[in-house]
């Protein structure tokens, strides 16, 4: 059994499983607002194809209506409980590309032929900011085919989060940011490392860093941009030894190695 791992850059990979191609947190642009991207081609237009699109949040980086106006027609969206109503241009989209939108809430399912997506608790602010209704959650998802595969989203630490995912072979977890401030409902490589070590996953992949970085802050402390990928898998070789790290650069594709 296996699982291909994709990782295009941020928050944004293609999980293939069971011949299920299944997307995450689309952002396919050089620039976003005030962050620009930093390494990493852009992705190719295949990295679009998908038979399934998770959005984990409404932020602005996570879910991008220009993105997600490359799927093709008639794709299947998945997306928080109360995105259509709050993100207008989510709205449009939708409509000129006829996607397909489920909104779910943690503990939601979905399926894409052999593949089971549910939904998750995330502790993370999940608003479209600066403005929103507090009401739409943030979202992980457990992708569920020959392997169980972990998408965390954005999320701090939280104390159910193993009863809540449940047994995992592979989990995806981000360990920075675009910024050097995380803040609270965030990890960083060694809550990261923390997080891997409570999930027990066979494998684990770090993302949500080393691409964006806002506009004129290329020399403030580069260590904050580049470092957290290699810093995760320091800590998780100390907190998580039996867990192993793929550290994939982007574009690159990984095969974990999936026991059961």
């Amino acid at each position: 059994m296996s699982v291909e791992v994709t990782w295009w850059g941020h928050a944004t990979v293609t999980v293939e499983d069971s011949g299920v191609r299944v997307l995450t947190d689309p952002l396919f642009v050089r620039r976003l607002a005030h962050l620009r991207r930093r390494r990493g081609a852009l992705p190719p237009p295949q990295a679009a194809d998908a038979d399934l699109v998770l959005v984990s949040h409404l932020h602005a980086d996570h879910l991008h209506p220009a993105s997600l106006a490359r799927l093709a027609p008639g794709t299947r969206l998945v997306v928080p409980r109360g995105a259509m109503a709050a993100v207008p241009g989510l709205r449009r989209v939708v409509v000129a590309r006829a996607l397909r939108v489920t909104e779910l809430a943690p503990g939601g399912r979905i399926s894409a032929g052999p593949v089971t997506v549910r939904a998750v608790h995330a502790a993370h602010d999940g608003r479209r900011l600066p403005y929103g209704p507090h009401r739409v959650p943030a979202l992980g998802y457990v992708v569920e085919g020959c392997a169980r595969t972990y998408f965390a989203g954005d999320t701090g630490l939280f104390d159910a989060m193993a009863d809540e995912v449940g047994p995992c072979d592979v989990a995806l977890l981000p360990v920075g940011g675009w910024g050097p401030f995380l803040g609270h409902g965030h990890l960083n490589a060694r809550r990261a490392a923390q997080a891997a070590a409570r999930l027990a996953p066979g494998s684990a992949v770090p993302v949500h860093y080393g691409t964006y970085w806002p506009i004129g802050m290329d020399a403030v402390r580069p260590h904050e941009f580049h470092a957290p990928g290699q810093e995760f898998a320091r800590q998780a070789a100390l907190l998580a030894p039996k867990v192993t790290v793929y550290r994939p650069v982007h574009g690159e594709s990984v095969r974990p190695v999936v026991a059961r």
